[in-house]
């Protein structure tokens, strides 16, 4: 398993701030001896601090390489870029006005550790999320039936 927990390095881009937690999420990949060695000689040979700027660096190559494809997506889906904070003021506003809220993510979507189960129950429709959801497990577990 590849520790992808962002630390204090200097990638090709420049130095990077450690992150905070919830900044990232760890992800396990499989590679073979062939692509790891050339990964390791690349980690040896200084051009990467360690195996997971390497790795972080080619899923950004790639995210920027594909930048069109994904904005299209984001726009034909509506979705919603960055992050998405929902908090009891939001659900509460939505459940006075008479409607349910139907959120797109892509990123992450954090729901306020004061929303309990029944609120977010009653005032989320659907909650998709492409990257990072942060519930407590009781919301968690009362929307798992509106997860996509």
């Amino acid at each position: 398993m590849l520790d992808l927990q962002p630390d204090r390095t200097v990638s090709p881009s420049g130095p990077r701030p450690p992150a905070r937690p919830g900044d990232s999420e760890k992800i396990t990949i499989n590679l073979g001896p062939i692509d790891l060695g050339h990964l390791d000689l690349l980690v040896a040979e200084g051009v990467y601090a360690n195996r997971s700027d390497f790795i972080r660096t080619a899923i950004r190559n790639q995210i920027e390489r594909h930048a069109e494809v994904t904005r299209q997506s984001v726009a034909r889906r509506s979705v919603e870029l960055g992050l998405r904070r929902i908090d009891r003021a939001d659900l509460e506003a939505a459940l006075a006005e008479g409607r349910r809220l139907d959120i797109r993510v892509l990123g992450l979507a954090s729901i306020a550790p004061d929303v309990g189960p029944d609120l977010a129950r009653a005032a989320i429709a659907s909650l998709e999320v492409l990257g990072s959801l942060q519930a407590s497990p009781a919301v968690r577990a009362a929307l798992a039936d509106r997860l996509r």
